[in-house]
């Protein structure tokens, strides 16, 4: 019999792995996998979203508070945490955007920094890595080097002669990018939402869809049914109080929708070093028979 497998998520800032993934991570954590959230940055340049958390002293300690509130939502997930200690970058903002912090993730030592995932990803041993793609999931410089330094160590990791002494050589199998917002599943929960007679939190979204806006829906290649873990998510999200309002947009849509509509959360196979066929269902599809083998 094949023990349990291990699933490793790689993100920019504490509250992503909440909002990009985390009922597939409850999934698998729950069937008894091994699931491990990589947070690369400690959020300390992101804003107080939520009106009620905006006090001094939150904003006086939002290291603390984000750090607490990040163990809240990987106890709720069913998962380790693992933070790699770089400093958040910030989202840039103006016309022309601002340089970038001395010193930030963003524009670290890409090698460096790479090589202290390949230490975590030695460590932990995952069969499957998910980050997020060349874009980011969105524009966000943090995002983007996430991406960066999570494909390099995929490829670093089980190669002796890269980074010696940083652990034994371990070889991820399957390489996935996530993908949360396509305009598919925004349409149809939208179209959902309006044949229930509800107000849809995503009109103003679809309306300014222009045909050139990139749509992920395109790669995906792999889709994780994990509707029962939709509310597990909602509550890891709602652990990251700084960053989430509870009556913001994130929980407009009834669970009953979302679960009719829309109930995977959706990958693209990037790489694989297994047999798998896509489509797909199972990010561990190809690895059961590769393991027991």
């Amino acid at each position: 019999m094949v023990g349990p497998l291990r699933l490793m998520t790689v993100h920019a800032h504490p509250d992503d792995e909440s909002s990009k993934g985390a009922a597939t991570c409850a999934r698998y954590a729950a069937a008894g996998h091994e699931v491990m959230v990589v947070t690369c940055t400690g959020g300390e340049r992101g804003s107080i979203l939520n009106p009620a958390m905006d006090r001094p002293e939150v904003r006086d300690d939002l290291i603390e508070v984000r750090r607490a509130e990040m163990a809240r939502a990987a106890e709720l997930l069913g998962v380790s945490h693992r933070w790699l200690g770089f400093v958040d970058s910030g989202l840039p903002e103006g016309d022309p955007k601002p340089p970038l912090p001395e010193g930030c993730f963003a524009v670290g030592d890409l090698s460096t920094q790479a090589g202290a995932l390949v230490s975590v990803v030695r460590e932990f041993r995952p069969h499957v890595l998910v980050t997020y793609d060349e874009n980011g999931g969105y524009p966000h410089p943090d995002h983007i080097r996430c991406h960066e330094i999570s494909v390099a160590a995929f490829d670093a990791a089980g190669d002796p002669e890269r980074y010696p002494g940083v652990g034994e050589p371990w070889q991820p199998l399957k390489l996935y990018y996530s993908h949360g917002f396509s305009r598919g599943r925004v349409v149809a929960i939208h179209q959902a939402m309006e044949r229930a007679g509800l107000e849809s939190p995503y009109t103003e979204w679809i309306k300014n869809w222009t045909e050139d806006k990139r749509d992920p829906g395109t790669r995906v290649t792999s889709r994780v049914e994990c509707a029962d873990y939709f509310p597990v998510r909602d509550e890891a999200l709602k652990a990251h109080a700084t960053q989430i309002d509870p009556t913001s947009r994130w929980f407009a849509v009834p669970m009953e929708v979302q679960r009719q509509v829309w109930p995977t959360e959706d990958y693209e196979l990037v790489r694989s070093l297994v047999d798998s066929s896509t489509p797909e269902d199972d990010l561990f599809a190809g690895i059961h028979e590769r393991v027991s083998a």
